[in-house]
């Protein structure tokens, strides 16, 4: 009796262990699998997870997962992204891991079981968007379990830093949300998701010291982009006061550069002819992952920060000298910056490769010195303008892009007219311009009061976009007759006219014609390709132009002297 009650329990046993993982085999495999471990027992590598012993499964058995998901892979994900360019980078992180375990993509609300909002926290505005999101989405989920399909419940996740910023209260307030994930919880979400399944909101707002994603290769969402985002490092050590960044991202940490070059040499294999390197500052980009000399980082001239020098790893000159010598056809773009790492050894690889842009995003935020001090910034007006002048010495017609905050915690009239004078004076071909909004958790949320009227902030912005737009119109103007060198995006449905992009990020349109090539036939324009465009008309956004001939990076600057006279005899 004794040995029969053991050899239940045996069997029991064995069945918890094994059945699931040989249910993909015949009856007659399973019935042959239990004869051999009752015969032989049950031996110490089947109670060890990550065992040697074969995995009877067709794919691989994740213990941290319950058996619902592992059964049910081929759910389908719908992705709604807000936010700046990094959410996008993230995206296709996230959308690599799911792929990875057998999740599927749908364009299409009706098809999805799960959706996942990639978040902002940046500005409020920005937030409600989502919130206005999050309620179409908890009214879509309400009517799918009221169909003929609520056998396939919906699960909602917000994903980045409004889930990191507002994870209390998205618990609290969005019953309907699902799953809460960080921005350096993505890997976390197979499992997230399946403890869903249970009926709980699956949280995971951890933030990390060393997660860069640097092994994960993305899975683009948009796979006929001829650009792409490719992400070197996360987090931010500035601390300005307003900004919350550094709370919903963490600390500043950066990829290793062979990752970073592997990942540009992929995509110029796969056709890509642009890619920007993103972070939330870039320049202060610093790999520390092999040797090199314990070097004190050195900034622009008149520029502090509120932490010590850093010292050794390799620099975002060194990054750039290695990424832009990959493939000189593939342009090669940064964002977002900090005005404060441009020192001579950056400006002068901008400068000497035709691959890298010639667009320097110079962030002032404000033009008043009393201002930036409050912003804890790290500069004066004085110290910025310098920079600019410097700038532009070093790199003959760069172009520059900023940003700017207006009500500030504070600012009066006068500050705000001094930012306006800045304006007045650099010439920015690229604004993005905002009105302040408060964030909880920063040092301004703290220490001062959001003081400026609603009402005056959204007037002061006004009279900032309206500076900015008379300014870029006349820069854009005055190239009317230049030849540009455009890269090719995408066909404009309605008008079937050429969308492209010129070396300052702004817009080039002109129509489809078939254009000398360089084999010295003549051909068609299509999403890709460089082409020499001449300007004949300008607006504040956007430029005119008409196409001449394609031509490559390498012979546009080479010949551009050639170009300028062959546009003109036209």
């Amino acid at each position: 009796m004794m040995s029969l009650r053991c050899s239940s329990r045996l069997i029991r046993q064995l069945n918890k262990i094994n059945l699931k993982n040989c249910r993909c085999y015949s009856d007659s495999s399973r019935i042959n699998f239990m004869k051999d471990k009752l015969k032989h027992g049950p031996n110490l590598s089947e109670f060890i997870t990550g065992s040697s012993e074969p995995i009877l499964t067709e794919r691989p058995n994740i213990p941290y997962l319950p058996d619902s998901i592992q059964d049910n892979l081929k759910r389908k994900v719908f992705f709604d992204v807000y936010g700046c360019q990094m959410n996008l980078n993230d995206t296709d992180i996230v959308w690599s891991i799911l792929k990875k375990e057998g999740f599927e993509r749908t364009k299409i609300e009706e098809e999805a079981d799960i959706f996942l909002v990639m978040t902002c926290a940046i500005r409020e505005g920005a937030e409600t968007k989502i919130w206005h999101r999050l309620d179409h989405l908890r009214g879509f989920k309400r009517r799918r379990a009221l169909s003929k399909y609520k056998n396939r419940p919906v699960k909602i996740g917000l994903l980045g830093c409004m889930a990191e910023r507002l994870k209390e209260k998205l618990i609290e307030k969005e019953k309907a949300v699902d799953v809460v994930a960080g921005p350096d919880s993505y890997r976390d979400l197979p499992r997230l998701l399946a403890l869903t399944d249970s009926g709980q909101t699956a949280v995971n707002v951890l933030l990390s010291l060393d997660e860069t994603y640097a092994d994960v290769v993305p899975v683009r969402l948009n796979q006929d982009s001829v650009s792409a985002f490719i992400s070197i490092m996360r987090g931010c050590d500035n601390m300005c006061t307003y900004c919350i960044v550094p709370f919903t991202r963490g600390r500043e940490r950066s990829r290793p550069i062979a990752s970073i070059v592997d990942e540009v040499r992929h995509l110029s294999d796969q056709g890509v002819k642009e890619v920007t390197l993103l972070g939330q500052n870039v320049n202060s980009y610093r790999d520390l992952s092999g040797q090199s000399e314990k070097l004190d980082t050195h900034m622009a001239k008149g520029f502090k920060t509120v932490y010590k020098n850093k010292k050794g790893g390799l620099r975002f000159a060194d990054l750039l000298d290695k990424v832009s010598a990959v493939d000189p056809e593939m342009r090669i773009r940064f964002t977002a910056a900090h005005p404060k790492d441009f020192p001579d050894e950056v400006l002068q690889v901008i400068s000497e490769r035709d691959n890298i842009c010639k667009m320097v995003h110079l962030p002032a935020q404000s033009g008043s010195s009393a201002v930036l001090e409050r912003m804890r910034r790290g500069y004066s007006r004085e110290a910025y303008l310098d920079l600019v002048g410097h700038v532009k010495a070093a790199i003959p017609g760069v172009g520059l892009s900023t940003d700017m905050i207006c009500g500030f915690c504070g600012e009066t009239e006068e500050e705000f007219q001094e930012t306006m004078s800045l304006m007045q004076l650099v010439d920015y071909n690229v604004a993005f311009l905002f009105p302040y909004s408060m964030r909880e958790k920063t040092t301004a949320y703290r220490r001062y009061k959001d003081d400026v009227p609603e009402q005056v902030k959204k007037e002061r912005h006004n009279r900032m976009v309206d500076l900015y737009r008379r300014k870029s119109q006349l820069l854009n103007e005055a190239e009317i007759g230049h030849t540009h060198l455009v890269l090719v995006e995408s066909i404009v449905q309605k008008t079937g006219q050429i969308l492209g992009r010129n070396e300052l990020y702004i817009k080039v349109l002109f129509d489809q014609t078939d254009i000398l090539s360089q084999d010295g036939g003549k051909r068609a324009v299509t999403p890709g390709d460089f082409v020499a465009v001449r300007i004949v008309g300008a607006k504040s956004s956007l430029l005119n132009g008409v196409p001449l001939y394609h031509t490559s990076i390498r012979d546009f600057y080479r010949d551009k002297s050639w170009g300028e006279r062959y546009a003109v005899s036209l």
